[in-house]
């Protein structure tokens, strides 16, 4: 399959394509991003809003199995985009995240022009610094898609304020009472190397997040960037067709993708920097919905979620579903 053109930029290089995976954790973008990393001309790289701090800076290790310093896909983006990966570069990029690329300002993002002249320098240098990754990207991956399972919604508000890139969003939504489920398990993160284990939150929190996350998404929707809403209980229900919408999205040409039944897809590996320890299966898997919550989620929690939710619930459509 044909690989999509990359549009020029004002300054006559690429404008690579991102396809970017939007919504609360825990909804299923990790699955997602790994089959649709599967179709030829597509990369898929993982959570790239924790490059800096767990791929440069705490070395943790690729979806490919090495070191992210011992990666060679990775040590050629770093050489082509910045020369080199560098601790320097890694903590000036955690230090500019926290003054521009947090949800609270989000409004501000919706018209930087208005930002204080401070503020809108450290914008512009930290999406600069996205645009030469996502170029490099582009170039040593042939020219493929990338998509980034980053999720947050401030980064997406950032990315698109830099008109060098290509941005189409796959807002990803997942019923928020199997989400709110999901948050409340250990889940052990492989790639640290030791016992450290993924963030977890109360019922409580997890509902006002996917609140937020979701609301913003749609608030996205509405400033023009390109923008698919995807419920992933539709995704696990019809993966083929769902795959070929998507490829669309995302101007790549149909292709039967990595299908063994209608039910199953064969994973390679591949260079993933953070996210769900999901990200290191290969071989067959399995696509089926998890209503584990159904049963496991106490029923008080259950009423609590619902009622938090609901309003976005009923949008959605998961009100009344079994």
């Amino acid at each position: 399959m044909g690989r999509p053109a990359a549009s020029p930029s004002p300054a006559g290089q690429p404008r690579p394509t991102v396809l970017y995976l939007g919504g609360l954790g825990r909804s299923g973008t990790t699955v997602l991003e790994r089959v649709l990393g599967e179709l030829p001309g597509v990369c898929s790289v993982g959570e790239l809003v924790h490059l800096w701090r767990r791929g440069v800076l705490d070395d943790e290790t690729c979806g490919c199995g090495c070191a992210f310093s011992a990666c060679p896909f990775w040590s050629e983006v770093g050489l082509v985009a910045f020369g080199g990966w560098s601790r320097k570069l890694a903590e000036r990029m955690e230090e500019l995240r926290p003054l521009v690329d947090r949800t609270r300002f989000v409004p501000r993002l919706l018209a930087p022009r208005l930002m204080r002249p401070a503020l809108r320098a450290a914008l512009q240098e930290y999406a600069d610094i996205w645009l030469r990754l996502h170029r490099a990207l582009h170039e040593v991956s042939g020219g493929a898609v990338v998509v980034d399972s980053s999720k947050h919604s401030s980064l997406a508000f950032v990315l698109r304020t830099e008109p060098g890139i290509d941005l189409r969003v796959v807002h990803v939504v997942r019923d928020s009472r199997g989400v709110a489920y999901s948050w409340t398990k250990e889940v052990r993160r492989p790639e640290a190397g030791d016992e450290s284990l993924m963030t977890r939150y109360s019922p409580t929190r997890s509902s006002a997040l996917w609140v937020g996350h979701n609301l913003l998404f749609g608030l996205l929707r509405r400033t023009g960037t390109s923008t698919r809403l995807l419920r992933y209980e539709d995704f696990v229900a019809a993966p083929r067709s769902v795959l070929a919408e998507l490829a669309g999205f995302a101007g790549l040409a149909s292709d039967d993708g990595p299908f063994v039944d209608d039910a199953t897809v064969l994973l390679s590996p591949s260079h993933t920097v953070a996210g769900n320890p999901m990200r290191f299966r290969t071989g067959p898997v399995a696509l089926r919905r998890d209503d584990a919550w159904r049963a496991r989620l106490p029923r008080a929690r259950r009423l609590l979620v619902s009622a938090l939710t609901a309003p976005l619930l009923a949008r959605y459509g998961y009100l009344g579903r079994r």
